[in-house]
């Protein structure tokens, strides 16, 4: 920015601008100094020119000058007029204060004159003044009664009880405490006082049991249960149900708010009237403006005067509900009835818990009844696995005409209806569900009141006090407990778990004996938690019948007169048998995990200082009552009904009249013995008892294992009783054996465990005939074969064949329990909340030991199959064995096949057809499949042993093994491309000896990999009438394949 840039210029003149910015910096310095100017004049060549151009900047300079006085000529001569005018009027006041000092001093000596008389005017004025305002609030007064009893029809108690302390206060004032006029409006207000104090307690009353017009869950609802499902109302409710501990941390900023003063007086409704209509204008306007939702003035508050509390209430995100029971609690502060409400409410608790429970199962009774009598809602909607498989089996008759479902349910100690996911136990659950959930939101309105009036009184108690107080505590004293009334947050967990606990109680049909060992225990450990003297009201005593918590000397006698009047009430029941199906112990599953569910929202309600009461009571109630009286109980009972199971005649007896084909499903007819079938069904019920109980889980699991194991060994003897001293089972048990079986192709045909260990051990075809040779090879070292040694008897075969299958169907559901257990463990019990996991199921070590107990199980059910695959290969050497000592030189064509190869076909059509009902298709070609490959092998091996053989009598093995191969492929479930491959090589073998020697050296050479040498051999040394051996035949052939 230039030196000159400010100067004002005209625009037709800014070459002047340019001109001044050449003129020479030196010109322009604070400091001017001429010498050097002059001396460069005087020594400068052109003295004329350096003379001529300072006269031009002189000109320029001048002309600059003339144009800056011409633009702020104007502005100098009017400041100068200014100046001219302040400086008159400056003159002109000073000459008037002047004369006005002279007029006071005249008007001081006039006044000071009659000062008496004008103190005495100036007294009446205001006497009058006072007269006159007296009167108004006595007129004002006089309205109150009337104005009161309009905002109480109006259901503005709020509105009410300002105006009633207002009034009160006006009354108590100097001046009108001698107005005689005011005494009917005095006592009107007393009277007025206990009218409110009722009204403001019967809201509040209302709402503490969500039961008033503001509550989160009204009655309208569930007076209308008859027409709702009860799983509807339970949703409905948890959708409803507000955070709570979001709950509770609003309504602790709002608790403290107490009773403020009133900004203008009662006068004649100017106060009331038009305020707060425009607030709530004011609000709305707000609330719709960048869509921001600001919180409106409750309606219950349009009507009252602007205060703290109004402010507060206005600016506050709590729930409704929980802002009209903090105006409710305000209003009983501000009319000091806090101790009196808390007694009354104390009196009033117990029985309205018990109505409302009680009328909660008359409603649902009702619906119940409505819908379809004698049946609840969950009978109709939950079906199980195994009350399924009781109806499917129904139609199952035994030789004695009962129904394999009959015997279930006689073994069961429990009836279909109480089994762990029976009618009874979802229509218990859904009934605590619904009961524990309405008396949790009860609950949690309760805290909100509790806090508030233990705030309340303690506020009370500190204005009142001369000294002071202390903090309320979990357990409080008698000072404090009296300011309450008894009322305590602690006081109304005892008695709602007291309700709750004899409502259990009669679902479970619980007698008094069996809880009192827990509650004297329970008792005892809350006695050494609270060493006072004093028994404390928030002490739980849980025996059979809950102890009320001791209330102050201001509550206790109208606690004591109305368990007088409604203690009768309270003895009488809830009348859950008009919902439940049957009560019982049983049903303690059901309700173990509402209970929990119960506890966990009491903890998440209750205040960090009162976190402790949540460590004991009903839960701990229930644990004991499950771990001291369910358990041993149920495990009585189903170890008896294991017993009866096992030891029955019937119980490893094959069904007598099985379906025709073989099916998987139990409902359908699957053949599975009635003993394990039984116990399957037991242990089914047992694991229910430990999915509904995780807690319990671990003891369940190893009750369950229990009697898988006494089952097993029952099992184990049935087996070794069909197959004991019979070669079979004597061979399976030898180490060789069992190698070669292990690697038989065949084997990927037993259970799962097996097969997948198998899997990749299958060999090419050539080494399967090789292990299929060992075994054959092995059975045949065993001839003779005595009938003594087999197992003739077809009784046996089927117990083996139904045995193996019962067998893998209680390894398949016993891993299906591990699974469940093992998925179970790594869940929480409930996911309601993300609160910590109170438990577990601990089921790890069980889970491994039910695997092991399924490969037990299924170890035994291959043996059995191994038993009758090994016996149909044994039969078939036992009926072959008498070919190799058989002379084969017929005199004429065959017709038939030999009387053994007829007798072996009939043996092993019979036990196709009694063993097919009984064993999978997959399992019966294991059992059946071994047959062609033993007759090949001993067919084979038989030519070595024989001496003389015509072309009659290769005909006649022709025919043998033709009827075999036919007989074998007729089995559906054994591959008959397998048997005809298997019989062919047997009769080409034999066709061979038709063969002259030369033809068959020529197919040997061609051939030589068909048969093996020694079978080549013996084809050369058996003796054919009509064929003529060379003396080098067997030389020649030494060179095709040398041994």
């Amino acid at each position: 920015m230039g030196l000159f840039d400010g100067l004002p210029v005209p625009k037709d003149k800014e070459y002047l601008r340019d001109d001044l910015e050449n003129v020479d910096e030196s010109w322009t310095v604070a400091r001017f100094d001429s010498l050097p100017h002059v001396v460069h004049i005087l020594t400068s060549k052109d003295r004329d020119g350096e003379i001529q151009a300072l006269k031009d900047q002189s000109d320029i300079v001048e002309e600059v000058v003339d144009e800056v006085v011409q633009t702020y000529h104007g502005g100098f001569n009017r400041a100068i007029q200014n100046y001219s005018q302040i400086l008159r009027l400056f003159s002109e006041s000073t000459q008037s204060v002047g004369k006005l000092k002279v007029d006071l001093g005249n008007a001081k000596k006039v006044i000071s004159a009659r000062n008496k008389q004008l103190h005495q005017l100036w007294y009446r004025s205001m006497t009058l003044r006072h007269v006159i305002s007296l009167l108004d609030q006595i007129e004002n007064i006089a309205q109150v009664p009337a104005r009161i009893n309009k905002l109480i029809d109006e259901n503005q108690l709020y509105a009410a009880v300002q105006v009633h302390v207002q009034s009160a206060r006006m009354l108590e004032r100097e001046g009108l405490q001698s107005v005689g006029a005011l005494q009917d409006v005095r006592s009107e207000l007393a009277k007025l006082r206990g009218v409110l104090f009722h009204k403001v307690l019967e809201a509040l009353h209302a709402h503490l049991y969500n039961t008033g017009e503001y509550s989160s869950a009204t009655p309208s609802m569930n007076e209308k249960d008859d027409a709702i499902p009860t799983t509807t109302i339970a949703a409905f409710l948890m959708n409803n149900s507000q955070s709570l501990s979001r709950r509770t941390r609003l309504q602790k900023g709002d608790s403290h708010v107490g009773a403020s003063g009133f900004a203008s007086s009662v006068d004649g409704g100017s106060s009331y009237d038009g305020h707060d209509d425009d607030d709530i204008h004011d609000a709305a306007d707000n609330t719709g403006k960048d869509g921001k939702n600001i919180p409106r003035l409750p309606t219950w508050l349009s009507e009252s005067t602007p205060d703290e509390f109004v402010e507060t209430m206005r600016k506050s995100e709590s729930p409704l509900h929980v802002k009209y029971l903090q105006t409710m609690v305000e209003c009983l502060s501000m009319l000091d009835k806090v101790a009196a409400a808390g007694a009354i409410i104390c009196q009033r608790l117990r029985p309205t818990i018990h109505e409302i429970i009680t009328s909660k199962i008359k409603s649902q009774a009702e619906y119940v009844n409505s819908s379809r009598p004698g049946l609840g809602h969950s009978a109709r909607t939950s079906t199980t696995d195994l009350q399924y498989v009781k109806g499917q089996l129904q139609k199952e008759k035994h030789k004695n005409g009962t129904s394999l479902a009959g015997s279930l349910m006689t073994v069961s100690p429990v009836t279909p209806v109480m089994a762990p996911m029976g009618a009874a136990q979802t229509a218990a659950k859904e009934l605590i569900d619904s009961v524990l959930d309405t008396i949790a939101r009860i609950f949690d309105n309760h805290v909100v009141v509790g806090e508030l009036i233990e705030s309340k009184s303690y506020q009370q108690s500190h204005m009142n006090a001369t000294k002071s107080v202390r903090e309320i505590s979990v357990s409080p004293d008698s000072e404090a407990s009296q300011a309450t009334g008894g009322y305590t947050i602690g006081f109304c967990m005892t008695v709602l778990q007291s309700e709750c606990q004899q409502l259990i109680c009669e679902i479970l049909r619980a007698t008094p004996e069996a809880a009192s060992a827990d509650a004297a225990v329970q008792t005892a450990r809350l006695a050494s938690k609270t060493p006072s003297k004093e028994k404390s009201e928030d002490g739980l005593t849980f025996a059979f019948r809950f102890t009320d918590a001791t209330v102050s000397s201001q509550g206790a006698d109208l606690i004591r007169q109305g368990r007088n009047r409604k203690g009768q009430n309270v003895q009488e029941g809830y009348g859950s048998a008009s919902v439940l199906p049957e009560q019982g112990i049983y049903l303690a599953a059901s309700v173990y995990r509402p209970v929990v569910q119960f506890t966990d929202k009491l903890a998440l309600m209750l205040p960090q200082k009162y976190s402790q009461l949540g460590n004991d009571g009903l839960l701990a109630f229930l644990e004991n009552f499950v771990k001291d009286h369910f358990l041993p109980t149920m495990f009585v009972d189903y170890r008896k009904g294991v017993q009866q199971a096992i030891s029955s005649p019937a119980a490893f007896r094959p069904r007598a009249n099985p379906v025709t084909a073989y099916t998987p499903s139990v409902s359908k007819g699957r053949p599975v013995l009635q003993g394990l079938l039984t116990i399957d069904f037991l242990a089914k019920e047992v694991l229910g008892w430990a999915q509904a109980m995780p807690k319990f889980a671990g003891d369940l699991v190893m009750h369950v294992q229990t009697f898988l194991e006494r089952t097993y060994e029952r099992c184990r003897a049935s087996y070794t009783e069909a197959v004991l001293e019979k070669q079979s089972y004597m061979l399976i048990g030898r180490h060789d054996v069992d190698n070669l079986m292990r690697r038989d192709p065949a084997s990927a045909f037993l259970p799962t465990s097996l097969a997948h260990a198998n899997a990749d051990s299958h060999t090419a075809d050539a080494e399967n005939d090789g292990v299929e040779l060992e075994i054959s090879g092995l059975l045949m070292k065993l001839r003779p074969i005595k009938q003594e040694s087999l197992i003739r008897d077809n009784n046996k075969l089927i117990l083996l064949a139904s045995l193996s299958d019962s067998l893998e169907y209680i390894a398949d559901s016993i891993e299906r329990f591990g699974n469940t257990s093992a998925k179970a463990s790594d869940q929480p019990e409930y996911d309601v909340k993300p609160t910590p996991v109170r438990h577990k199921r601990s089921g790890s070590v069980a889970t491994k030991d039910l695997k092991s107990f399924a490969e037990e199980y299924r170890k035994l059910a291959i043996d059995c199959l191994k038993v009758l695959r090994v016996e149909m290969q044994l039969e078939t050497v036992f009926n072959m064995q008498v070919m190799a000592t058989r002379e084969y030189l017929e005199d004429q064509d065959a017709e038939e096949p030999d009387d053994y190869i007829v007798s072996l076909i009939t043996q092993i059509t019979r036990r196709d057809e009694i063993i097919a009902p009984f064993i999978a298709p997959t399992k019966r070609n294991y059992v059946f499949g071994g047959i062609s490959a033993v007759a090949s092998h001993a067919s084979i091996k038989a030519l070595a042993e024989m001496k003389h053989i015509n072309l009659f009598g290769v005909q006649q093995i022709c025919r043998n093994t033709i009827a075999l191969e036919q007989a074998l492929s007729a089995i559906p479930s054994i591959d008959s491309d397998v048997v005809r491959t298997r019989l062919d090589h047997v009769r080409t073998y034999y066709e061979l000896l038709n063969m002259p020697v030369e033809a068959l050296l020529a197919f040997i050479a061609e051939l030589d990999s068909l048969f093996t040498a020694i079978q080549y051999y013996n084809l050369l040394k058996v003796q054919v009438p009509g064929r003529e051996v060379p003396e080098d035949a067997k030389a020649r052939m030494a060179d095709i394949l040398p041994i």
